[in-house]
């Protein structure tokens, strides 16, 4: 399940994430709010991982759709876990997405929304 965080600066869009993600999930709370944030301007994401049971096909479809769609418009990811193999993937492969990319642990919420939004 994907639901999206609110309050959050001017500019970033924010989500949390827990348990198994579907294809639904992207299209109904990820995508229209994409969307709107590329049309915008720039995209600066928060994404906050407490636990993860995997994603479906079509979810997994749909991640790299995300990515895809809005590529030059990517300005920062930040993703906010502790789940140790997401951080480290994350850390591995990271200059493979568009624009920058950088892990925070839970803790370092704040911190993350703050380069997030910088």
């Amino acid at each position: 399940m994907i639901s999206r965080l609110e309050n959050l600066p001017n500019g970033v869009i924010g989500f949390e994430a827990s348990g198994k993600i579907s294809a639904e999930d992207y299209r109904d709370t990820v995508l229209p709010a994409l969307t709107q944030a590329a049309e915008a301007g720039e995209v600066r994401f928060l994404l906050v991982v407490r636990d993860f049971d995997g994603m479906s096909g079509g979810a997994l479809w749909e991640d790299l759709k995300v990515g895809a769609e809005h590529l030059r418009k990517w300005k920062r990811i930040a993703l906010v876990t502790d789940i140790e193999w997401m951080a480290h993937v994350t850390s591995l492969f990271g200059w493979m997405t568009p624009g920058e990319t950088k892990t925070f642990p839970l803790a370092a919420r704040d911190e993350a929304l703050a380069w997030a939004a910088g």
